[in-house]
């Protein structure tokens, strides 16, 4: 397995920043069949074979954790690298922290 951990900063709206995090989520949906839920928390919870997640909205951070299974591990940098591209363009450029 292989953990991606990224956190961002944002200046969204509570409302906002859900909206941008149901457009990730629908497009990850609809690109590569992913199923996600909210919890009762507020957590958004993703899921298909091989990868699973959450994305986890604070007042003015966004963080997202996302599980490759083994046979994925190869694009785990295309992957990173398609979560900062939507958190660009949904979140917008901010600070982010790479755990």
């Amino acid at each position: 397995m292989s953990d991606i951990v990224i956190r961002r900063a944002h200046s969204l709206t509570p409302a906002k920043a859900k909206k941008a995090a149901e457009k990730i989520a629908a497009k990850l949906s609809e690109e590569f069949e992913l199923k996600y839920a909210w919890d009762e928390d507020g957590v958004l919870h993703f899921k298909r074979t091989g990868v699973s997640g959450d994305l986890t909205l604070h007042k003015r951070e966004v963080e997202i954790r996302v599980r490759l299974g083994f046979l994925l591990f190869a694009i785990k940098p295309r992957v990173e690298q398609e979560i900062h591209k939507f958190f660009d363009e949904n979140f917008g450029r901010g600070s982010d922290t790479r755990v």
